[in-house]
């Protein structure tokens, strides 16, 4: 994407700091958005979806071990690169990378802060609109379109809507002959809070103290005065909250239909 898109001065702010309990098996060592989908963190997929809308500054809001990020963005250049060193003068000739365009920034937002208090917690940071979404979830989302719907309406606030996915395969029956499988489709009726959010700075004088819920205290006061609007994305969403959502978005990402893989 040309740096002339709308979002190359927009940050992105990614939510990485809660415990990832219900994928206990990988977050005993790593925190979830470092959960790795095709040998990359699944944060790194969330990022490459906005970079390739244009978006090229993001801060990390870190917490449950923070070091483990903050180590993989400190290395990445080096772990990322071919290059020559002299052991004599510590001079290193940088080769070939493979480092994309990011602005990073990896902030210690709390062990125990909620969602909404890591916002409060940059909110110094944050002087114009900004984007925001958790960083363990990927969806084939129009960056650049749910921006300007968000910029359309001129309200505070704005989240994507998405269709649940379904726990199982869904089958349609006819008697006892099936007539369609479909696994893990997504759930026709009703939408659910996707992320994906675009905000003003205003929303952090929604936010007092680290112990404020993102969902159940602001968005439920910004929205009652007004100020909430729903972007709609019928398309692809997928979290990653337990291993078996962790092997689905694997095996997509084998198979190479990872529909959230906008780019090449």
């Amino acid at each position: 994407m040309s740096s002339n898109s709308p979002l190359a001065e927009i940050p992105v702010v990614l939510l990485a700091g809660g415990l990832g309990t219900r994928l206990s098996e990988e977050t005993a060592t790593k925190p979830k958005p470092m959960v790795e989908i095709g040998g990359r963190p699944i944060l790194w997929h969330i990022m490459k979806i906005y970079s390739w809308h244009g978006a090229r500054h993001f801060i990390v809001a870190c917490g449950y071990k923070a070091e483990v990020i903050k180590e993989y963005f400190r290395s990445y250049p080096v772990n990322n690169s071919d290059w020559t060193i002299n052991l004599g003068t510590g001079e290193v000739e940088t080769l070939a990378s493979e480092s994309p365009d990011w602005v990073v920034g990896v902030r210690d937002t709390g062990l125990h802060t909620l969602t909404g208090g890591r916002l409060g917690r940059l909110r110094n940071e944050l002087k114009s609109t900004f984007m925001l979404t958790y960083g363990d979830g990927v969806g084939d989302v129009d960056i650049a379109r749910l921006l300007a719907f968000h910029r359309s309406h001129g309200k505070l606030a704005t989240l994507t809507l998405v269709r649940p996915p379904s726990r199982f395969g869904s089958v349609v029956l006819d008697g006892t002959h099936v007539v369609e499988f479909a696994e893990k489709a997504p759930v026709s009726e009703g939408w659910i809070n996707g992320g994906f959010f675009v905000f003003e700075p205003g929303i952090t004088d929604y936010i007092q103290g680290d112990m404020v819920s993102l969902e159940a205290n602001v968005l439920t006061r910004v929205a009652a005065d007004g100020q909430l609007q729903a972007f709609q994305h019928g398309g692809f969403w997928q979290p990653m909250d337990t291993l078996r959502e962790k092997h689905f978005l694997e095996s997509l990402w084998e198979k190479g239909t990872a529909p959230w893989k906008l780019w090449d």
